[in-house]
């Protein structure tokens, strides 16, 4: 549940401003929550029956083929989105890592790192399936709740620096609009649980009198008890540290005790190799199944080590080419996360259950469904401007 992009917080703090900033991470928290909720207690819906995916649940919401078209575009956007930020995270890692363990060495540049963080993706995405990589995944999990402790405690160490300045990073009206909506697909990218909380349920043995619903719950309730711990002292300390000068990771704007700061970075490479293949497994699952079913051709160990490593070489050439952290997080948690997140469980829920018109439940799914909506076209304006901002001056492929 934790991401990488909890390290982004302090920098979407310091563009929304203290009092926006706080409210639409807690208002965002609340209502995913919410929303994950919904989505445990779908999974099982029919009896005898459990929708191990998220598109299985879209086509009985809405249709076999308009199901298809409304889940499958976004989810792949999610995971294919969420992959090409993971390695420019883990490459950016890598290179900070690189650069406090050697102050001395030669400046090698990103691309190479990014390549370095793809090649152990080459090897990892040959494991078969989600129950393969929970080993990793808990080794992740341990990694996302060490380096955002080191996030906020370093912050805190440091103390406020001189000068900090807590106005608007921009200085015109318009360069602090935009700035704003794309801080609010920053903090959409952040909670991105949803894209595969079904498959991770679906791994949960279930019967009528134990159904799966029950310790899938309590494992979202602790996890989002652990998103709360790392996100909240994350993106206010370091925003209270460094103020309109924080970078948009903060353990790049953090330089001591450098011993700290460098096991941090090293702890958000192993963090997010099991990111990567959280996310790739979903992709893999559906490339497999359309190149056997489509295209005819024999399952087997040749047919995952071709289509898995022209993936995740795909990804990475799009990770050297587009290598803006910040201004991904804002497009891809604006333009493909807040839909699968905040606002589409919403519509699946009244549709399957028909709450009364203006019932608690009804007014708490439409104030999702516009919070989100609204939050999806306003964010991926602001991230796709700064992604253009950030091109300007950036040669592609250097």
């Amino acid at each position: 549940m934790v991401g990488a992009g909890v390290l982004s917080l302090p920098f979407a703090l310091s563009e929304l401003g203290w009092g926006p900033g706080i409210a639409i991470l807690v208002t965002s928290w609340v209502i995913t929550l919410y929303t994950l909720w919904q989505m445990v207690e779908m999974h099982e819906m029919v009896p005898g029956k459990r929708f191990d995916r998220y598109h299985e649940l879209g086509q009985h919401v809405f249709g076999e083929k308009l199901g298809l078209w409304i889940i499958v575009p976004q989810q792949l956007i999610v995971e294919v989105g969420g992959n090409i930020v993971y390695m420019v995270t883990g490459g950016k890692s890598l290179r900070k890592f690189h650069s406090l363990v050697c102050p001395n060495g030669n400046d090698i540049k990103l691309s190479y790192f990014i390549m370095i963080f793809a090649s152990v993706q080459l090897v990892l995405a040959q494991l078969p399936n989600m129950n393969s990589i929970s080993g990793i995944s808990l080794a992740a999990a341990v990694m996302s709740l060490s380096y955002s402790t080191i996030a906020w405690v370093a912050s805190a160490k440091k103390g406020q620096q001189p000068n900090v300045d807590f106005s608007y990073r921009s200085t015109t009206k318009v360069g602090v609009f935009f700035n704003f909506l794309s801080a609010l697909g920053v903090i959409g990218f952040s909670y991105a649980g949803h894209n595969v909380v079904l498959e991770i349920q679906a791994t949960i043995p279930s019967t009528p009198e134990k159904p799966s619903k029950k310790p899938m719950w309590k494992g979202v309730v602790i996890a989002y008890l652990v998103v709360a711990i790392c996100y909240f002292p994350v993106a206010i300390l370091g925003y209270w540290t460094f103020g309109n000068a924080v970078d948009d990771d903060v353990l790049i704007t953090l330089q001591r005790p450098t011993w700290l700061i460098a096991a941090a970075n090293l702890f958000v490479v192993i963090h997010v190799i099991g990111s990567y293949q959280i996310f790739a497994m979903g992709v893999f699952d559906m490339l497999e199944t359309a190149l056997v079913t489509k295209f005819r051709l024999p399952p087997g160990i040749a047919l995952r080590l071709v289509a898995r490593s022209l993936y995740v070489a795909f990804t990475m050439f799009v990770a050297i080419a587009v290598p803006f952290f910040g201004g991904l997080l804002a497009f891809f948690g604006g333009f493909a996360f807040a839909p699968t997140t905040y606002f589409i469980p919403c519509i699946m829920w009244l549709t399957l259950y028909k709450p009364k018109r203006f019932s608690l439940s009804w007014m708490a799914n439409w104030i999702c469904i516009v919070f989100g909506v609204l939050l999806m076209f306003l964010s991926s304006i602001g991230g796709l401007r700064s992604i253009i901002l950030s091109a300007k001056n950036y040669q592609f492929f250097s």
